[in-house]
């Protein structure tokens, strides 16, 4: 129950339908398309779309995108990968000629082909009710027409001000005077509303064929690029079969690889052999979990890559057998420095959006640029940001992420879905690029372990540690508290850059027929149900 007296949000309470994103604006368009009959997915796209223009720096038709959809409840989950591949001329070979030996940020090397276009025609075509012009008008009519910026987009372009300032089209589009524009201007993004137009006019040819894609092409080989138009004419997502795990009698569900929802089930099959201490915040329990994530984390970055190209073990990874191993490994005492290597395998910044509508479709769905404002880099004529998925690769012979000819990279992103008794009774995604894998699992840990309520849960504050280190970032109300036991055991602490990730959930109560929604106060959004 929460406490009145202290700041906080209530939990969303609905019975028709519900959505919760990380903007206002997205959350009240998807509601709005509930509201006209359109289905979850619809719903989704739409307020993704607005996120594209009100949200920028978080996602756009410049990403990619992966989603898991529920159609009425049940427990047959269909999992869709939208992640774009490297440009067919994208050889190990190539980049060690030319000396590079790790792909920069804002290099055009880090744009792989944009999946998300792909991915929404397809979705809607196969979950939707409604056409997909109808769909991206209203993000067509802010970019058009302006928004207002709110709090935390101001925050994030202030902070990827240089990334912005590097790039001409960026430069104009999102700094005033060189600087972030304050809370309450209003910006535009008229040649992402003429490309937004043509697609829903035209459908997904319109970004991925013909002008649009020319312009897309000439910029990033202007740059050193190796992007063609046959790449852009050749990109296409994929239905894939999720994965799951059994957690305290409930199956989660993932995306498969390439991206980390499998280190998600990881995490949380390691903390399936614990039993955690009553306080959810308990010292022992926030170590576990920190050690838990390193583990799993290390298996990510030794295995974890695109399967059609790289054998990823899925079946081993989430066997007994490993979370077992691991386990074991964790020593309440003191830290494991260095992580030492799974042995036994055989070798080889986002906007989340949850809606559950009236027949109780549910939509798991997540598209990013990766970091804040991706790349960086933005196609002059139209308009599209480009994401920084590239960066994912790595310039290494026999590595499994090693980049190669439309190849996917490893992706941070995942969509994440519970069910119990047969249907759905969450759908859920926590953004925060690295972070989302174990705050996927710290999310469900919370509700499940310590059964606090969807809101209670995302309002906790966070930690994670970095990969590969023994540096633990904690939000500063757990330093005060815990940070020093932390460090005792032989971690050490620093605060995050910005606020850990940013949650959004819906629950649904078959009992009551109502839906129960919570969204994370790190963002400006809400969750609202009707």
């Amino acid at each position: 129950m929460r406490d009145f007296e202290n700041p906080g949000r209530s939990l969303a309470v609905g019975r028709k339908g519900m959505a919760a994103t990380s903007h206002p604006a997205s959350t009240l368009v998807a509601v709005e398309i509930l509201k006209s009959g359109g289905t979850a997915m619809d719903a989704a796209v739409a307020a993704c779309a607005v996120q594209s223009v009100t949200e920028a720096g978080s996602t756009g038709i410049g990403g990619d995108c992966f989603a898991l959809y529920s159609r009425e409840g049940g427990d047959d989950i269909i999992a869709f990968n939208g992640s774009g591949r490297a440009p067919a001329a994208a050889t190990l070979e190539w980049y060690q000629e030319q000396g590079i030996t790790s792909i920069a940020r804002q290099s055009p090397h880090a744009v792989t082909i944009p999946g998300a276009v792909a991915a929404w025609a397809q979705l809607i075509r196969d979950h939707g009710r409604m056409p997909l012009k109808e769909l991206l008008a209203p993000a067509i009519e802010l970019a058009r027409h302006g928004y207002g910026i709110t709090p935390r987009v101001a925050y994030d372009i202030g902070k990827q001000r240089d990334v912005i300032k590097a790039d001409p089209t960026s430069r104009r589009t999102f700094l005033v005077n060189d600087e972030a524009p304050a809370v309450g201007a209003v910006q535009y993004q008229r040649e992402l509303a003429d490309t937004m137009e043509a697609i829903g006019r035209e459908g997904p040819d319109a970004f991925y064929r013909g002008a649009v894609a020319r312009d897309m092409v000439d910029y990033l080989r202007s740059l050193g690029g190796l992007h063609t138009l046959e790449d852009f004419a050749e990109t296409a997502g994929e239905y894939v079969k999720p994965i799951k795990t059994q957690f305290r009698g409930r199956a989660v569900y993932e995306c498969p690889p390439n991206g980390q929802g499998i280190i998600a089930l990881m995490i949380l099959n390691i903390l399936s052999r614990f039993t955690p201490k009553p306080d959810p915040l308990d010292i022992d329990n926030l170590f576990i979990e920190v050690e838990a994530t390193r583990l799993a984390y290390a298996a990510r970055d030794q295995f974890l890559a695109d399967p059609q190209m790289s054998n990823v073990p899925v079946d081993y990874l989430l066997s007994d057998e490993v979370a077992d191993r691991l386990a074991s490994q964790i020593d309440l005492k003191h830290a494991a420095n260095p992580i030492p290597p799974l042995e036994g395998a055989e070798h080889r910044d986002t906007v989340y959006i949850a809606v559950v509508d009236e027949k109780r479709n549910c939509a798991s769905f997540i598209n990013s640029i990766f970091h804040p404002y991706g790349s960086g880099l933005m196609s002059p004529k139209s308009g599209v940001l480009f994401h920084n998925r590239g960066t994912g690769f790595v310039i290494k012979p026999g590595h499994p992420n090693a980049i190669a000819p439309r190849k996917r990279p490893l992706h941070t992103i995942i969509p994440g879905m519970v069910t119990e008794k047969g249907r759905v009774s969450l759908t859920f995604g926590v953004m925060g690029g690295h972070y989302q894998a174990m705050g996927h699992a710290y999310l469900l840990s919370k509700l499940y372990d310590h059964h606090l309520d969807l809101q209670t849960a995302i309002d906790l504050p966070r930690l994670f540690p970095l990969p590969g280190t023994a540096k633990v970032e904690m939000e500063e109300r757990l330093r005060e508290t815990v940070g020093p036991e932390l460090a005792r055991r032989g971690f050490t602490i620093q605060p995050p850059e910005r606020a850990i990730g940013g949650a959004q959930a819906i629950a649904i109560d078959w009992d009551n027929g109502t839906l129960i929604g919570g969204s994370d106060h790190r963002k400006d959004g809400f969750a609202l149900g009707y």
